[in-house]
């Protein structure tokens, strides 16, 4: 491999590029429009959840009870009803996800010391939200009980009662527990996949499509040196995009980076090799621009959004998909950019994960030289 033809070849693609503004400004905007789709769209803390009281009690305790509703964060309420129907017409038009029933004897109850149940209903058909919400709904509703118990005592004379076992909750790494810190890492590994098939999956079946690569094939030029002139400016491409993703999180969702930057480009690059990669050795076997695109972005897209662990967490899926997964690459990439991103952590720990993804990255450069030389032959 003579570093003059490579570099001749990646100055004719890099011309190319340069010509098809559409595709550069693609290129770069396509980052810009996914992270912030899903920095803001996406996200999962509970927040303003719309809600529905029929209060049949009327009473001071009630009233009260609904104020600490109105004062959280997680909750508003959108309107009152007096009857079963006018909550269940709320949920089903979508303007309440909870509906709290306060019951009539709930005043009563609490005055004379007894327990009195409060009734939840949630809307079912978002599970997720249903979930949180209705969990949310009952830890206030322990707080409030244990507000009127501690009043209850207070009259009485008594002391407030020891907890046996006191559990004290803190997070690590996040400890606001924001879904962008999570989700924002993730991103990356979307953007360079979508980006690696979009760039490279048509630029060998370019050559076909416009009858030039067998001027190609009767130069001088090695198979290698097409193939790695080709990539270098979309690697280039790639890494811009990378550190347009990495500033973009920090300046507009506030996500630093706690552990090594350097070693976070370092690997991005490795994942960003194999995934171009695999665009190339699509467009070396199937020849059509279109198809290759389509075939790169589905085999690419999917599998990270879905199998990686960006979204769905993968102890919680069957285990037939969970050993799936282990061949999705994004997966050991979202695993070290959370690592580092939020961990601050090193090779030390990630080493397993860096070494698959060096083995992924070589794998696919081997297959894309090995069928571009038989296609040359």
């Amino acid at each position: 491999m003579k570093i003059q033809r490579l570099m001749a070849v990646a100055k004719k693609e890099s011309l190319h590029i340069l010509r098809d503004w559409r595709s550069l400004y693609l290129s770069l905007a396509i980052p810009v429009i996914l992270i912030m789709l899903f920095g803001y769209a996406l996200t999962l803390d509970l927040r303003n959840v719309s809600m529905v009281i029929w209060d049949q009690s009327h009473s001071i305790e009630s009233r009260k009870l609904q104020s600490m509703f109105e004062g959280s964060p997680y909750f508003y309420i959108s309107g009152t009803h007096d009857s079963y129907q006018g909550l269940q017409l709320a949920i089903e038009r979508g303007t309440a996800i909870v509906a709290i029933i306060i019951p009539s004897d709930f005043a009563k109850k609490i005055r004379a010391g007894k327990t009195t149940q409060i009734q939840i209903i949630g809307d079912g058909s978002d599970a997720n939200t249903s979930r949180l919400a209705m969990g949310y709904a009952s830890t206030i509703g322990l707080i409030y009980s244990s507000q009127v118990t501690a009043k209850r005592m207070q009259l009485l004379g008594a002391t407030r009662m020891a907890q046996p076992v006191e559990m004290v909750n803190r997070a690590w790494y996040n400890q606001d527990l924001r879904s962008q810190n999570v989700i924002i890492p993730g991103i990356i590994a979307i953007v360079m996949v979508v980006i690696a098939a979009m760039l490279t999956s048509v630029t060998i079946a370019r050559e076909w499509e416009t009858g030039t690569m067998e001027q190609l094939i009767s130069t001088p030029l090695k198979g290698p040196e097409l193939i790695f002139g080709k990539v270098l400016p979309y690697f280039a491409i790639g890494m811009t995009d990378v550190a347009l993703a990495v500033m973009m999180g920090k300046w507009l969702f506030h996500v630093p980076i706690v552990g090594n930057a350097a070693l976070l480009f370092v690997l991005a690059a490795v994942f960003l090799t194999g995934s171009l990669f695999w665009g190339m050795f699509l467009s070396i076997v199937l020849k059509s621009q279109v198809l290759a695109n389509q075939i790169a972005i589905v085999s690419g897209y999917l599998p990270t959004l879905i199998l990686s662990g960006f979204v769905f967490a993968i102890e919680n899926m069957p285990l037939p998909i969970q050993c799936i997964t282990y061949l999705v690459p994004a997966r050991y990439f979202i695993a070290i950019l959370r690592g580092i991103y939020l961990k601050g952590i090193g090779l030390e720990i990630l080493w397993l994960d860096a070494v698959l993804l060096c083995l992924y990255a070589g794998i696919m450069i081997l297959l894309a030289n090995k069928k571009f030389k038989f296609k040359l032959e």
